[in-house]
């Protein structure tokens, strides 16, 4: 059987430079970011690439209101500091995420609680959420990782009987829908990355949005060294003294440089205009590779709901290794299954390897040196990020794999490409049992 594989000399099922490099630049980009050029207005946060982005994301989204940033963590953080998380807080979070939404709570002085996920969107598990608020939780962060919306309803109802702010991290988001709304249109305050490998890409940037305009006031000043930016805001725009004319140059609170460029913003624009199309096809392509894995023993492709779709910015599978017909360790098999499909031509990369709260960060509570913030807000030592609480967290990342890349993510690819994926996890799956064998005889 090991004679099907490229690992052991037959062609790869899959040339590995047809795949799609993503973002997808066209000529209607290039033309976006020239006209920034020729204008040469570059920055501020009145000029107009900006502000037409963030009216345009706005409106996309369901919101009120958006400010675009410099990233997606800075928008996170000024969320955060908008909802009132101040120092000596605690935030509740989801164990499986990227580092960059527990490091937006540390950057306000606030500790992070993890909450282990559900296993079917693989974020926060509502059910948890409520043993872990105390008297000092000041908000709840939710994730929508990979794109697909938390049980947000639920999530919500508890930040509502509690009265805490809800922020939704839908960095990975952009489009996605939870029953009839816009992920980041929910929660009191959202924010999303538009970093190159996200759905909504433009090198490194970032969208805060939120409904309630004495919260935007107070963003839309951290977003800007903590000035009076109202006061600037009621001049009229001057494109030869975008800042000059406006501005009093008196910070009234601790803030942030964290605006973007009419540059980065202009491609913004342009790409948001793509950005339905693009989710669809990423959607397609889901179902269609799904379709396929779902025929093989032991694989579990991402769940589908009839009440929310996503933008599948990771498309992660998992596995089983005594269905699959195995007798190996979760992680012996997952680095066969990777060796294996990668020699074959795919894009697979682990992503994540640990949750959150094992990362040496807050394993270790390193924070900003001394132990800052616990050494000062958690002298009792009553916040522990030990594993064993997260074992949905461990178990997804112990028994799954990513496929396609950030490089290369599925939503640009064309039929062909996913039929490849399909093809060779076929001609892998015919082959594990010997392949397993054949490593355990050599290790």
């Amino acid at each position: 059987m090991t004679k099907e594989l490229a690992l052991f000399g037959r062609p790869p099922a899959l040339d590995n430079s047809r795949h799609v490099r993503w973002p997808v630049l066209d000529a209607s980009d290039r033309q976006a970011v020239m006209g920034v050029l020729d204008r040469g207005v570059l920055s501020g946060p009145f000029a107009p690439e900006v502000r037409a982005l963030e009216r345009e994301f706005a409106d996309f989204i369901g919101t009120r209101h958006a400010l675009a940033t410099n990233s997606g963590t800075a928008a996170l953080h000024m969320a955060l500091a908008a909802v009132g998380v101040g120092p000596g807080d605690e935030v509740i979070t989801s164990a499986y995420s990227f580092v960059a939404t527990a490091q937006a709570v540390l950057h306000q002085q606030a500790i992070p609680v993890f909450v282990d996920i559900e296993p079917r969107a693989c974020g926060i598990d509502p059910s948890l959420i409520e043993r872990a608020i105390t008297q000092k939780t000041r908000a709840i962060l939710p994730v929508h990782i990979h794109g697909m919306p938390c049980d947000l309803d639920e999530v919500m109802a508890i930040g509502r009987k509690h009265g805490i702010p809800v922020v939704e991290d839908a960095c990975q988001a952009h489009g996605a829908m939870y029953r009839g709304r816009r992920a980041g249109a929910i929660g009191d305050a959202a924010a999303f990355s538009l970093q190159s490998s996200k759905n909504l890409p433009c090198g490194e940037g970032g969208i805060f949005v939120t409904s309630d305009t004495a919260m935007l006031d107070r963003a839309n000043s951290l977003r800007m060294f903590g000035e009076n930016v109202r006061q600037m805001e009621d001049a009229p725009w001057d494109p030869l003294r975008p800042l000059d004319a406006k501005r009093a140059y008196d910070s009234v609170s601790v803030g942030w440089m964290y605006r973007t460029t009419e540059m980065s913003a202009a491609l913004a624009r342009s790409q948001l205009r793509k950005l339905e199309a693009a989710n669809q096809q990423a959607r397609s392509n889901a179902a269609r590779l799904s379709a396929a894995l779902s025929t093989l023993p032991g694989i579990t492709p991402p769940h589908e709901f009839s009440d929310r779709s996503g933008t599948v910015h990771k498309y992660r599978v998992r596995f089983d290794a005594t269905a699959m017909g195995v007798s190996a360790p979760p992680k012996q098999v997952r680095a066969l299954l990777i060796e294996a499909l990668r020699a074959e031509g795919l894009e697979v990369v682990m992503w994540q390897s640990q949750p959150v709260p094992g990362q040496t960060l807050f394993r270790d509570k390193t924070g900003f040196g001394h132990g800052v913030p616990w050494s000062v807000w958690d002298r009792d030592g009553s916040v522990h990020y030990e594993l064993s609480a997260f074992p949905q967290t461990v178990a997804l990342l112990d028994s799954s794999l990513v496929l396609f890349s950030q490089s290369c993510p599925i939503f640009p690819q064309p039929t062909e490409i996913i039929d490849a994926y399909a093809e060779a996890f076929a001609r892998v799956w015919r082959a594990l049992p010997a392949l397993v064998e054949r490593t355990a005889a050599h290790s």
